[in-house]
């Protein structure tokens, strides 16, 4: 018996389409707080791999200009298809920008978004002991500062 050509009790094609037609959807609108989790885990989930995570460091120590593929693979012994997925899944956590100089494309990482993270993971840092007197003990030891190191002069 071919589907449709004989109605089923309490179901026929027209009142089929009707409800099918007439559904709403019920999901809600996500809240702020859902956005920033959804946004950290998928950050997270994106350097949550051995590549991806020595691409985004190599980035951040070129932060300022960026790296092209070519660079980044030459340095990562990378092949360029690999580098191209690993880059591709970096920039849709929002972890990675690029721009475009002629025929070279030239990939950053996005330091508005690290830093967001950084602060998505620390907000509540110390939060149940008040909070203030913990300040400098969540900040990552890269931030903290250090006094500055001078050279020795050689005396010759």
């Amino acid at each position: 018996m071919r589907l449709g050509t004989a109605p089923v009790e309490g179901l026929d094609n027209r009142h089929y389409f009707h409800n099918i037609g007439t559904m709403k959807s019920t999901t809600q609108a996500a809240s702020p707080a859902t956005d920033d989790a959804s946004a950290a885990v998928a950050a997270l989930a994106a350097l949550a791999q051995h590549t991806r995570l020595a691409i985004f460091r190599l980035l951040v120590e070129h932060a300022r200009d960026g790296l092209t593929p070519g660079a980044i693979a030459a340095r990562l012994g990378l092949a360029p298809a690999t580098l191209s997925f690993h880059l591709k899944e970096l920039a849709s956590a929002g972890l990675v920008l690029d721009r475009r100089e002629g025929r070279f494309i030239w990939y950053r990482p996005d330091v508005a978004a690290m830093n967001g993270l950084i602060g998505y993971l620390t907000e509540n840092c110390c939060r149940a002991s008040g909070g203030s007197a913990c300040a400098t003990d969540c900040a990552p030891d890269a931030c903290a500062h250090s006094p500055t190191k001078r050279r020795a002069r050689s005396s010759q």
